[in-house]
């Protein structure tokens, strides 16, 4: 899985000398410029303050004091977001009719965001060439690192590779989705289980498989012969919800190289890779269908990570995209299913104006639409910063076709 992208040379001063290794994110963060030596004798008052200067501290302690200073440093950030989210519940507690005012609400979120995972970012750990760390009760993560990242590139000429901690525990995170799976209970469908890759969005918002498993096959698809396409299939689990549903063969296409090889482990792990052509595409592969499904990031933005690729969607491409070619890629009596969360409507980054005109200027007439709440934490969570936006939330399930 490695890429050619995601590393490069970093050098820091240690022991009076030049030191060299290679530095590996998958986040849009660059390497660091400024790094200082740190270990158990730096409190976190002081890590914290560091990390708010823009310097990186490559830990020479021990591997589970730098996950509890990790832990400082999250609560430090806490702190003030507890603090911004009471003061916000009180002015709305004066004025009833008060709301965050969106589309600055949802961008100020993101620079938090954004802000808090450079900071978590700044404790770093170097491993050997192997995966392996030599810090004082280090564990051995090398296969989660090796799931994730796959094989150290040899021909950079370092001998180690930096990787910062809050990657490391995400890449272990990842190995433990994969190894356990998530248990999805569909309406009508036995249960089975996904086993998400590194990088790839796991279905742990279930509601939008209930629309899918409910929704009303076109006849067209029911044919033996009938060409049914999952677009954007991540780790597959659409596709496996449609054969469930009796569909006989599936197209699955998407750019990830990663959510291919997931979608693959998925289809075998369900004992359906047979019936599923997985192939690598920009949206829709060439030909016809009889019914095309499609749920593509739901919010207009710069992803900044693996994972806000499968949630942010940066000028609607993927949407639009989808839209516009759909008509030309449907057989007689076929349907395009898209699915899709209004949230961007309430956060004002989209309207559903457009989202229409988009459908019309295609020539694409909507057939019916079915809508889910969202069951998710957030939804009813009234300290985050965009409840407002998550308690009005829809996901829907547009069923299109050609005029």
């Amino acid at each position: 899985m490695s890429s050619s992208q995601n590393w490069s040379l970093l050098q820091w001063q240690e022991h009076e000398a030049t030191q060299v290794a290679l530095w590996r994110a998958d986040s849009t963060m660059t390497a660091p410029r400024r790094i200082v030596i740190a270990d158990d004798s730096l409190a976190a008052d002081s890590a914290y303050r560091l990390a708010c200067e823009g310097q990186a501290m490559l830990w020479r302690g021990d591997f589970q004091n730098a996950r509890q200073l990790l832990s400082a440093l999250g609560r430090r950030l806490d702190k003030p977001a507890r603090e911004t989210s009471a003061k916000a519940r009180q002015r709305r507690a004066g004025k009833e009719d008060a709301k965050p005012v969106f589309p600055h609400a949802f961008h100020l979120h993101r620079q938090a965001l954004a802000q808090r995972a450079r900071i978590l970012s700044s404790v770093m750990i170097e491993l050997d060439t192997r995966w392996h760390c030599a810090l004082r009760r280090a564990p051995d993560w090398s296969e989660a690192c090796r799931e994730a990242w796959g094989e150290i590139p040899a021909d950079q000429g370092a001998q180690s590779v930096i990787v910062p901690l809050r990657e490391l525990l995400g890449a272990l995170g990842a190995h433990e989705w994969r190894k356990k799976g998530v248990a999805l209970a569909v309406p009508g469908m036995p249960e089975f289980s996904i086993h998400p890759h590194y990088g790839v969005f796991s279905p742990v918002r279930g509601e939008y498989l209930d629309l899918v498993a409910q929704a009303p096959l076109p006849a067209a698809a029911q044919q033996a012969d009938a060409a049914v396409w999952d677009i954007g299939t991540g780790t597959g689990v659409l596709s496996a919800l449609l054969l469930h549903r009796g569909v006989r063969q599936v197209v699955a296409t998407d750019l990830s190289d990663r959510a291919l090889a997931c979608a693959q482990d998925n289809l075998q792990r369900l004992g359906l890779a047979q019936r599923v052509s997985l192939r690598k595409a920009d949206l829709f592969p060439e030909g016809r269908a009889a019914l095309v499904v499609c749920n593509p990031p739901w919010l207009p933005g710069k992803a900044s990570s693996l994972l806000e690729q499968a949630v942010y969607d940066e000028g609607s491409r993927m949407l639009r995209g989808f839209v516009e070619g759909l008509a030309a890629h449907l057989l007689p009596g076929g349907q395009g299913w898209l699915i899709l969360s209004d949230l961007a409507e309430h956060l004002q980054l989209r309207s559903r104006e457009e989202l229409l005109g988009w459908i019309d200027a295609a020539g694409l007439q909507v057939l019916g639409r079915e809508d889910i709440r969202p069951r998710h934490g957030k939804a009813a969570d009234s300290t985050d910063p965009l409840h407002a936006a998550r308690a009005a939330e829809l996901t829907s399930l547009w069923r299109l076709a050609p005029r």
